[in-house]
């Protein structure tokens, strides 16, 4: 056959002549090398005195043009090397390694055209009908064969474009190469195998995915849903979105992707970094109880509580006149005190937090500065293949821990703030799965149906995890319960949950309105005599903190097969707008039949959507300050201002 019969024919040839071409040069540099350094000795060197000086004897071997020959050979064989290293990096390892050229790598048509060549299998919700696919084909009034999207916004950022990061797609059914052994196939005229026609169920259920969507409508956040016993994720998304038949506009995708105060196209739950608030205080009770520490007491008094000379004190967020006295670890997580938890993580020290937390795919480092750094994390996840776990892969959360951190940091780090404060609603989630997990089992997350279950880490003893599951309750369930009037109505129903409000202040960008651009001042840096050196621009801050709302569930409490967390920009206390989407979460999946509590009243019946009415939701309490269960906001006596415990906040 020809080769210009196949278009990949010659492309493949020339490639393993390029290949062939380069080894063969390698070879004859390393020969000519072994020879050159057989034949330094000449003849006349081998008669001579050997009493002649060296500078004399050095003038009998090679002249100095060739020694400067042999420097250029040295010099030559650095480049080939230096050239050769660049081609195996960008062939080999900037696919798992370089977001940017992740990002890009849809603009190589070779792999485009390739995989748009062959139709892609269909995606499927965990149920695995046909009649609920997430992504499939469909024929058009014109006879043309078009790829369609069920949920074409709700699923958006975890399926992904053709364009920017890779999603689910892409990684599913993108081409994968496999260099010269690929060419040499291309060559022969052999079948290249691909998994692109290969259906595909995922852990997803599409009605929860919808209920989290209808939830989440009108707010900026994210929620995520896991079996904590699987690691399954039943239900992720993050709001604002995006549609992905707009965005096969490139003109629509770039401004989308211009547009730096909503971010519709940074998938939340994955991509997002918050500061966690209080619901980090269930982390630091996980290292607690693993330290041995779980039944130490610490005084909370109305004067708070100074972790060192010269320190500013550190209030419960009721300010002074919120007095919890000498409490345990229930009472403590219960009633989301400060204080108490802010003792704990100085107790507990640095180095042995810094243990504990990893145990939670958290991501411990030396310094603020590293807090702040940016990388991935795909190994969090039980994926298939590494395309996917790189598709997904959420930024690391970070926690600045070092052996000589000043006790007020470590603090801070204690009930949520300061260098905590780079957490992603997915480690959020993982936090309440550790403990959720019967055996004290961190489960790696998963979203491909048929991978079997597997473990991040042993993040606690089975016996521990089950009591931090009763302090969890509390906070769900307790007379003194942050949450308690919001589960209220689940509770009713017979199904017990554990969870931990948790409100955040950050303070961000000021943005205009009609751009969604970042609003920038222009600064002048003027020498000591008051001369202008610079001139720069710097980002304006909104002078008002955004208060984040926060929620982490597990239900039901005594065999946990749901863990949740939510978090909403802007949405204000714990309880009053992440609690309530947890909740109503919580119904949809007993409905649904992912949550199974025998005893329980059962799932009342639902009209089916667009027939009236969505699922029953439960009664959200009084948005105002009398609410005893809700946390007040923070006075600012309890925020880290300034400094660097401030900047990484920001």
């Amino acid at each position: 056959m020809f080769l210009a019969d196949i278009p990949e024919k010659q492309p493949a040839l020339l490639s393993l002549v390029y290949v062939a071409g380069l080894a063969l040069t390698a070879l004859v540099l390393f020969v000519s090398l072994l020879l050159m350094r057989r034949r330094r000795r000449t003849a006349l060197e081998a008669v001579a005195p050997e009493d002649l000086p060296a500078e004399v004897r050095q003038r009998l071997g090679a002249t100095s043009t060739n020694r400067g020959l042999r420097g250029l050979r040295f010099i030559f064989v650095l480049l080939a090397l230096t050239v050769f290293g660049f081609h195996v990096y960008w062939a080999q390892y900037a696919a798992e390694s370089n977001e940017r050229f992740q990002e890009l790598s849809y603009k190589d048509l070779r792999n485009r055209r390739l995989a748009e060549s062959t139709l892609r299998g269909w995606i499927l919700d965990r149920t695995g009908g046909l009649d609920k696919a997430l992504a499939l084909y469909r024929r058009e009034a014109n006879g043309q064969i078009v790829r369609d999207y069920t949920l074409d916004s709700e699923m958006s950022q975890l399926l992904g474009s053709d364009r920017g990061d890779p999603g689910l797609e892409r990684a599913l059914f993108g081409i994968q190469s496999s260099a010269a052994p690929e060419a040499w196939d291309v060559l022969m005229g052999r079948d290249i195998k691909q998994q692109a026609n290969l259906d595909v169920r995922l852990t997803i259920d599409i009605e929860l995915q919808k209920e989290a969507v209808a939830l989440l409508k009108g707010r900026n956040g994210a929620v995520v849903v896991l079996n904590p016993q699987t690691g399954d994720v039943l239900a992720m998304y993050s709001n604002p979105s995006y549609s992905l038949r707009e965005v096969q506009d490139e003109e629509t995708w770039l401004r989308l992707n211009a547009n730096e105060r909503d971010r519709p196209l940074v998938n939340r739950a994955l991509r997002g970094r918050y500061i966690p608030g209080s619901t980090f205080k269930t982390a630091v009770m996980l290292a607690a109880f693993n330290s041995g520490l779980q039944g130490q007491k610490f005084n909370c008094s109305g004067a708070g509580f100074y972790a060192e000379r010269g320190a500013r004190p550190i209030f419960d967020s009721g300010g002074t006149g919120e007095v919890h006295g000498n409490i345990g670890i229930d009472t403590a997580l219960e009633v989301s005190c400060n204080q108490y938890f802010a003792q704990m993580a100085i107790k507990l020290g640095p180095e042995k937090l810094a243990a504990e937390l990893a145990k939670l795919g958290m991501t411990p480092v030396g310094s603020p500065r590293e807090a702040l750094g940016g990388g991935r994390q795909p190994e969090i996840w039980n994926a298939g293949q590494p395309a996917v776990a790189r598709a997904l892969a959420p930024v690391k959360a970070t926690v600045a821990l070092y052996p000589r951190e000043r006790p007020y940091d470590l603090g801070l780090i204690g009930f949520g703030q300061g260098y905590a404060g780079q957490m992603t609603p997915l480690q959020m989630a993982l936090v309440a799965a550790a403990v959720g997990n019967l055996e004290g089992k961190l489960m790696k997350p998963k979203i491909e149906y048929d991978r079997a279950p597997e473990a991040w880490a042993q993040a606690a003893a089975p016996q521990h995890a089950a009591e931090m599951r009763r302090i969890m309750g509390l906070v769900a369930g307790g007379s003194q319960g942050t949450a308690t009037s919001v589960l209220a109505p689940v509770h009713a129903q017979g199904i017990i949950t554990g969870g931990k409000t948790g409100t955040a202040e950050k303070q961000i960008p000021l943005y205009d309105p009609k751009t969604g651009e970042e609003r920038k001042v222009k600064k002048i840096e003027r020498d000591r005599r008051g001369n202008p050196i610079r001139e720069y621009w710097e980002t304006m801050l909104d002078p008002e903190f955004r208060i984040d709302s926060w929620y982490l569930c597990i239900a039901p409490l005594d065999r946990p097969q749901l863990a949740i967390a939510v978090i909403v920009e802007g949405g204000g206390y714990g309880a009053r707008a992440a609690a309530p989407i947890a909740a109503a979460l919580v119904l949809k999946a007993r409905e649904l039949g992912l949550l199974e509590v025998p005893g329980a009243a059962p799932a009342p019946q639902q009209p089916m959507r667009g027939q009236g009415q969505g699922p029953a939701r439960p009664t959200q309490p009084p948005p105002t300050g009398t609410n005893a269960n809700a946390q007040p906001r923070a006075t600012p006596a309890a925020r880290p201002r300034g400094g660097a415990a401030n900047r990484a906040n920001q």
